[in-house]
């Protein structure tokens, strides 16, 4: 007679990497659940979900809605760099579009970026300089106060 015999391995199709993420209309709100996680590796799994996610510009907006922005300012702040460089990396794809750049501007993420132009990682600096140069592409992000 034939046993069944399970497997301790993932099957190929499965990156453990990234997380499961939620179907529909709570999809976001849970990565944002787990972006606040104290665990390293929930937080690093729901970066690399949102950053497939957020190449939809309506995501980004539902993403922005709901307050990502807040978290991820947090995030670029974090001891781990491969935090910093995913949530760089994710900034700068909502950059890319208009909506994005707006929310960044009215966040104020502008001021927490300026921090990372000296990261000890290459590619928190390298994504850092593409947002700042996206956000010069929209009016506002031109504006220079001037004293007289």
């Amino acid at each position: 007679m034939a046993h069944a015999r399970i497997s301790a391995n993932l099957p190929p199709d499965i990156d453990p990497t990234k997380a499961p993420i939620a179907f529909g209309k709570r999809a976001l709100p849970k990565l944002n659940e787990e972006l606040q996680s104290p665990e390293l590796l929930t937080q690093q799994r729901a970066l690399m979900a949102l950053c497939d996610l957020v190449h939809d510009p309506e995501k980004v907006y539902q993403a922005i809605e709901i307050g990502f922005l807040d978290n991820l300012k947090t995030l670029l702040l974090h001891h781990d760099s491969t935090v910093r460089q995913k949530t760089t990396q994710i900034l700068y794809i909502m950059a890319m579009q208009n909506v994005g750049r707006q929310g960044l501007i009215q966040n104020g993420v502008i001021s927490v970026l300026t921090g990372l132009l000296d990261d000890p990682l290459d590619t928190c600096r390298k994504n850092t300089h593409q947002i700042l140069k996206m956000m010069a592409k929209l009016p506002e992000g031109k504006i220079v106060k001037r004293t007289r």
